[in-house]
């Protein structure tokens, strides 16, 4: 676990580092979207993603490793604007921002951490391309509860799939971060 522990902060850090420099070059404006924008910007990085494994190549330079900041960003922005509603003003301050930020990501490691310790590091087991189809499908079960009100009879609501989506993401970032 120790390796795993510094990893994720190594992950975290290049993903925060980028938040803290968009804070920065655009305020808080994404404080106007609604999570269903949210959820689409994620799942339009995911399949970019996913079209590009299955491709082998892309046209646009940016790439997966991009995508996978990309995605664990938009997702912790999801998780604020769960906890603080949508604004129709920027009101958030960077500070603030990277205030909301750390504690919405360390809640998903916090989660990590303890299903880490319950699946023993299955994750380090895996495909990238299955953590993008894991994230694929997680998102499709977050529009099916946004499509339902928030409402769910025996499953996890928006905000654990939120973080299961960061913390997938964040496996990547290591297993990127591993091959090169």
């Amino acid at each position: 676990m120790e390796k795993t522990n510094r990893q994720f902060e190594e992950a975290i850090s290049s993903c925060r580092d980028i938040f803290e420099k968009k804070m920065r070059d655009y305020g808080s404006a994404w404080r106007i979207l609604r999570t269903t924008s949210l959820t689409d910007q994620i799942y339009i990085k995911a399949n970019r993603i996913r079209s590009i494994q299955e491709k082998g190549s892309s046209k646009v330079n940016e790439g997966i490793r991009d995508e996978f900041i990309g995605i664990v960003n938009y997702s912790v922005m999801a998780l604020i604007q769960l906890e603080l509603g949508m604004e129709s003003k920027v009101d958030l301050q960077p500070d603030e921002a990277v205030e909301l930020y750390n504690k919405h990501i360390y809640a998903s490691k916090s989660l990590m951490e303890n299903k880490n310790h319950d699946y023993d590091e299955a994750w380090r087991n895996m495909r990238i391309s299955s953590y993008t189809d894991i994230i694929l499908m997680k998102l499709l079960r977050v529009k099916q509860i946004e499509d339902n009100k928030g409402k769910t009879i025996v499953s996890e609501g928006l905000d654990a799939n939120y973080s299961d989506i960061v913390n997938y993401s964040l496996f990547a970032l290591i297993k990127i971060s591993e091959a090169e």
